[in-house]
């Protein structure tokens, strides 16, 4: 849902200068708080995580809502800020789970199944804005009814965040569990920060990671200035559409064809999402350079509706700006996933990732709150992107074809086994039968 609001330019609301810095505190505060959420994950649980990481959401759009009805710009901002702490929590724990409790061959696939989901949420969002908006014709800003449904639906996801087992309770595909222990220590959230913070590979991602949210600002904008109400929310419903199609494509249909190597199948994800950026990219770059902050300003409230012939052509663009999107998240989170299983590293992962990812956010809403040209902003949004691509192909070089070898697997009937052996509870009889049991491989 709040991706939702946020797709529907500048966070649904009339000031998009507003919106612009409520997001920059967000992102920064999520920076921040990314460096620790992933320790923070991994001494709480992911069950207790998501539910603390849930509930900033709900008073974000709650803050919209409450501007919308009473101009209350202050709590926008500190929404924002608080949904920032919550928010890394939220991701931490969720890049966890989608990362380490899958089995390696099926990684590209938990991502295509997330992102799908979590897209869908920001799809049917925009859908129920869309039908709102257009009912009650053109509008500057989104409607409170919009607000009120997506809270209520906010509600049910909180709730279903108390669904999550650990992962010392959930078996794999396999056999395998996915971890022996529920939480980590404090001291081992230090020394496992630290050790990440010396891996090459990590360091090597950092310009991806910081590149992945950055066009989100300038997206928004476009959005925001150029479309009226009821076409904003027809190019959030497209985008919402083009995450879930991308998501599906890339996850089944190339990280996890089951015919190529697990190195190659990341090249070729690679090779896919340059040739998506670069096209995507260059037609958006066809069209930025006929307006710019200057010509809207001049254009006062002759905005674009969906119904007019110079909407032609811009709902393939916004479908295909998150199809991208999707491939070049897909790509993050497979490469990281492709390094290990553990899922406490992979909290830490996450946590970085999501840091990293909102440094570069909070910088592109502050670079679009001071009406910085919209050119200059796409500009730096696709060069970030084809920056980061080579460091990619240099750690997908690193992957292996499988880290079960090198990493500590210990399967449920071996546990078993064992528990058997030590005379946890079982009659002797029952101990013989457990002990000829086959053990997985």
């Amino acid at each position: 849902m709040f991706s939702a609001v946020s797709n529907l330019g500048a966070g649904g609301i009339s000031d998009v200068a507003l919106s612009d810095t409520a997001n920059a505190v967000l992102y920064a505060l999520f920076a921040l708080t990314g460096l620790v959420s992933g320790g923070i994950n991994n001494l709480l649980g992911p069950r207790l995580t998501l539910f603390l990481g849930t509930l900033g959401y709900v008073l974000y759009v709650g803050s919209l809502w409450c501007y919308q009805t009473q101009a209350t710009g202050w709590f926008v901002i500190l929404a924002g800020a608080i949904l920032g702490v919550t928010a890394a929590l939220l991701w931490s724990a969720q890049g966890a789970i989608m990362m380490s409790y899958p089995l390696e061959k099926d990684k590209g696939k938990a991502f295509a199944v997330f992102w799908a989901i979590f897209q869908f949420g920001s799809f049917i969002g925009s859908l129920i804005a869309l039908a709102i908006n257009i009912e009650q014709g053109g509008l500057s800003s989104v409607s409170t009814s919009t607000y009120v449904a997506f809270v209520v639906i906010i509600f049910v996801g909180i709730a279903s965040s108390w669904l999550i087992l650990p992962p010392n309770k959930v078996i794999r595909a396999d056999g395998t569990i996915v971890k022996l222990e529920a939480a980590s220590k404090p001291h081992e959230e230090v020394v496992g920060m630290f050790r990440l913070l010396k891996d090459w590979r990590i360091l090597a991602l950092l310009p991806m990671f910081f590149a992945s949210n950055y066009f989100y600002a300038y997206q928004g904008a476009v959005n925001a200035h150029v479309f009226d109400g009821p076409t904003r929310a027809l190019n959030a419903t497209l985008e919402g559409a083009g995450a879930i199609v991308g998501a599906l494509v890339i996850g089944y249909g190339v990280l996890d064809l089951k015919y190529f190597h697990r190195r190659t199948r990341g090249y070729l994800g690679l090779g896919a999402t340059v040739v998506l950026i670069v096209i995507v990219w260059a037609v958006a770059l066809s069209w930025q350079v006929t307006f710019s902050r200057e010509s809207l300003e001049a254009a006062g409230d002759a905005k674009i509706n969906y119904k007019s012939a110079a909407y032609r052509g811009k709902a393939a663009l916004f479908f295909f700006f998150y199809f991208s999107d999707a491939c070049y998240q897909a790509l993050v989170y497979w490469v990281m996933a492709a390094l290990t299983n553990d899922p406490f590293q992979l909290a830490r992962y996450a946590g970085l990732y999501k840091a990293v990812q909102s440094a570069g956010a909070a910088g592109s809403f502050g670079m679009d709150a001071v009406n910085t040209p919209l050119l200059n902003e796409h500009l730096a949004s696709w060069l970030m992107m084809l920056f980061s691509f080579p460091f990619c192909w240099a750690v997908i070089k690193t992957i292996k074809e499988t880290n079960y070898d090198d990493e500590k697997m210990v399967y449920v009937d071996d546990l078993k086994r064992q528990q058997a052996e030590e005379g946890a509870h079982e009659p002797e009889a029952e101990k013989a039968s457990i002990e000829k049991e086959p053990v997985a491989q």
